[in-house]
């Protein structure tokens, strides 16, 4: 069996979207309410994130370092998870940061999570030299790559 963190809310409801439907003209339409899978405002990464952190944790790792764009949901799930999990949290973010942070950047600060700035271009670069230098220093760091996929 695939080692896994029991984290989400599941199952989540399925609704039925009748004024979608009608306006529409059918065929019937339903929404899975991953919003509700209780981690950070929800959303379908807790799914993944379940098993990546189990290799994390099965391995050693005290520090969780992920990729995205400057409002990244998947950013915003693993620093909740992070947090947690007792585990630290380092977001490397395309994008350029602002003097009064809103969104899922507020809600990254909140989590805990240090948040690094660089570019798009150099953005995988700027994750792996932060692992590096994480490594070097004695923390124990796990990659997570860029949507957990």
């Amino acid at each position: 069996m695939i080692p896994r963190i029991l984290l989400a809310h599941l199952p989540t409801a399925v609704e039925a979207m009748p004024r979608l439907t009608a306006a529409l003209g059918g065929p019937r339409l339903f929404v899975k309410r991953d919003d509700q899978t209780g981690v950070a405002f929800g959303g379908n990464k807790t799914r993944k994130l379940e098993y990546v952190l189990a290799e994390a944790q099965a391995g050693g790792a005290r520090t969780l370092i992920t990729v995205g764009g400057i409002q990244s949901n998947h950013c915003r799930q693993t620093a909740a998870l992070a947090a947690r999990l007792g585990m630290r949290c380092i977001l490397v973010l395309s994008g350029e940061p602002s003097d009064n942070p809103n969104g899922n950047v507020l809600l990254d600060n909140l989590f805990g999570a240090k948040l690094v700035w660089t570019t798009r271009a150099e953005r995988d670069r700027v994750a792996e030299y932060t692992f590096d230098v994480a490594w070097e220093e004695g923390d124990r760091p796990y990659l997570i790559p860029l949507g957990a996929s």
